[in-house]
């Protein structure tokens, strides 16, 4: 998802001065307090209220079954002569009973959408998706609403309000904090997509990347989900041209799902900024060595 940079790095400055942040028990989901929720406008409170209780019990469970038979259909059928896909039975073999972090490269609008289609068409997982998502747009607005709806079937949540001119939104960035730290600690068939870039990154080589942000770091250390790095290239930003592509012999689009990261090292460190930044670090390693394989694997075609 866009917009990533800075929407965890001042809620886990705030937490780093409090005591660890205590996950809540399966079925105990966590609600703003009034303090947090009171800085928030009209609107953006009644995204945030929308967005959450579609992210519950049966409402899930219904959205999930339209990403599952419909969004993920129209995807495949808009990119099935571009797709190439390796390391999908690394989605397969992963614990379904334990929330799945995925970790990916952001170069495009589009990157989680076509990974979780790959994922609902290429794998027999029980899958039940959450997107942190700026709020700017997507809960402030009715027409960010409709773009949850249609594009994620509202798994873009939880939302981070932080911007730089509406500071006091840190307040309820603590709760987002905690909640996705819930989301990616305990839950059957959880996968949550993130990308630790923090922002698209617009240059012309897609096996660079900008520098690693430590807020999913801080949510590794307090979740301590499955961590699967994925790399993604050939999407672009162009929807109709991206769709066109299909046929017309657009750019080949390539996801690499790697093996699950072993963090346990750093479990054992000090859980501050430092930890925080160390681990996104070696995500990104993670997910260059993807990039490594797909150059081997652009090159093997070329020639």
């Amino acid at each position: 998802m866009s917009g990533q940079k800075s929407l965890l790095m001042d809620s886990t400055k705030t937490t780093e001065k409090k005591k660890e942040i205590t996950v809540s028990e399966p079925n105990q989901v966590t609600l703003p307090s009034d303090e947090e929720i009171s800085v928030l406008g009209i609107t953006e409170k009644l995204g945030f209220y929308l967005t959450h209780n579609m992210n519950q019990g049966s409402w899930k469970s219904f959205w999930t079954t339209c990403q599952r038979h419909i969004g993920s259909l129209w995807i495949k059928i808009a990119t099935y002569n571009l797709m190439n896909v390796f390391g999908i039975e690394n989605i397969e073999n992963s614990d379904h009973n334990r929330p799945l972090l995925l970790v990916a490269n952001h170069r495009s609008f589009f990157d989680m959408y076509v990974v979780s289609s790959v994922i609902f068409r290429q794998t027999t997982r029980p899958v039940k998706l959450y997107f942190p998502v700026r709020g700017k747009f997507f809960y402030d607005n009715p027409v960010g609403w409709f773009v949850n709806l249609v594009m994620g079937w509202w798994s873009m949540y939880p939302p981070f309000f932080r911007e730089a001119k509406e500071a006091k939104k840190r307040e309820f960035d603590k709760y987002s904090l905690r909640r996705l730290i819930e989301v990616c600690a305990e839950g059957e068939a959880h996968i949550i997509g993130f990308h630790p870039e923090g922002k698209r990154n617009l240059s012309d080589n897609p096996y660079e990347f900008l520098r690693a942000q430590p807020g999913v770091g801080k949510v590794i250390m307090e979740a301590k989900p499955q961590v699967i790095p994925v790399f993604i290239a050939g999407l672009g930003n162009d929807l109709p041209k991206q769709i066109l592509g299909n046929w017309t012999g657009g750019d080949k689009v390539r996801i690499w799902f790697g093996e699950s990261i072993d963090l346990s090292d750093f479990y054992e460190q000090r859980n501050a900024v430092r930890t925080h930044k160390k681990i996104a670090d070696h995500l990104m390693e993670k997910i260059g060595e993807l990039g490594e394989k797909d150059k081997e694997f652009m090159d093997s075609i070329k020639n």
